[in-house]
């Protein structure tokens, strides 16, 4: 196998307890040919200290401090610092599996550019993972079985931030980590899927995913909720929203109800519909509420559904199936 550079972004703040472990996981990979540039994003423990170590006993490994502030511009630092050919991101308080970057780079030397490797993650944690984290786990790998994880990319981020390789020309193609948009990872997911990276299908597990209370995920108030709404109707209106189209929104609970704000806020037209018969025919935020048999009437609707529920959201596919409508195309869940 051809033996390209891979470079390994790290941002990394105040992990002195996980961060050992992640550097071990990476030097003990089984393909060699890679470099990694972790980046001090303004730490106050032992992080730095530990990473300093590391690279005095491999020169594979750089340091480097943050020429700006926060996560978005520790990769834009770091992106600065590599040149290999394979880029790919890592999380400081996670783990690679001993043969992931040996399995990405094989994946993209064997279907070329334009593709995304990706792979099965697992999560960890002292405490056990909630059933949230075991829901979104099992889920997300399912769609990495099949490379098929662009089909419900309005519902969660369907690339893993610290799981996936693209060659350095495709990175750079979808805008690297130039936007200032957040949750980053999440952004950057929409630009693959706008670029059309192809995903290649992974069967195997390559990456272990730390959960922890303190986890950025968990604490930074940049991946709240409303941010993820942003983003999906963001893109949604940029790459599928089609305006000679009728367009509705399927549900009134908070996440249906920031949406229509959005919509209102930029002037763009669309019916309001649910199943809640103490909202039908009231009118809220100035609009009034429609049974979702209304749909029927539309010709040729696309539709937001915000029903979060797994069981209503089984009967509204099967409401969508027999209007013969398709996902991705004329009804799009974000939730």
């Amino acid at each position: 196998m051809q033996q390209p550079l891979v470079s390994i972004l790290i941002p990394f703040k105040d992990t002195e307890s996980f961060i050992n472990q992640c550097l071990t996981s990476i030097v003990s990979q089984s393909y060699e040919n890679w470099q990694v540039l972790a980046v001090n994003d303004g730490s106050t423990d032992g992080s730095r200290n530990l990473v300093h170590a590391f690279a005095k006993n491999d020169s594979r490994i750089q340091l480097i401090d943050n020429e700006g502030n926060g996560i978005i511009e520790a990769l834009r630092t770091a992106y600065k610092h590599s040149n290999g050919q394979f880029i790919t991101r890592m999380d400081s308080d996670d783990i690679m599996t001993p043969e992931k970057l040996e399995i990405m780079v094989k994946s993209l030397l064997e279907h070329g550019k334009g593709h995304l490797a990706i792979g099965q993650v697992h999560y960890f944690s002292h405490r056990g993972i909630s059933n949230g984290y075991e829901r979104y786990e099992k889920w997300l790998n399912a769609l990495t079985q099949t490379g098929d994880n662009y089909t419900e990319i309005y519902k969660e981020c369907v690339i893993p931030s610290p799981c996936w390789m693209v060659h350095r020309e495709d990175l750079d193609l979808c805008g690297a980590f130039t936007p200032n948009l957040y949750p980053e990872d999440y952004d950057l997911a929409f630009r693959f899927y706008e670029n059309g990276l192809k995903c290649i299908a992974c069967f195997k597990l390559l990456h272990m995913w730390r959960d922890y209370d303190t986890r950025t995920s968990r604490t930074s108030e940049h991946y709240a909720q409303n941010y993820f709404l942003d983003i999906k109707l963001r893109y949604f209106l940029k790459l599928d929203y089609i305006p000679n189209r009728p367009l509705a929104v399927w549900g009134a609970g908070a996440k249906g109800k920031e949406i229509i704000k959005s919509l209102q806020e930029q002037n763009i037209d669309f019916y309001w519909v649910c199943d809640n018969p103490k909202k039908i025919g009231k009118h809220i935020y100035g609009e009034e509420m429609f049974h979702f048999s209304k749909l029927k009437s539309l010709s040729n609707a696309q539709s937001i559904i915000t029903v979060a529920n797994a069981g209503a959201q089984v009967q509204i596919k099967k409401f969508f199936s027999k209007l013969n409508k398709k996902p991705m195309e004329d009804y799009f869940f974000f939730c």
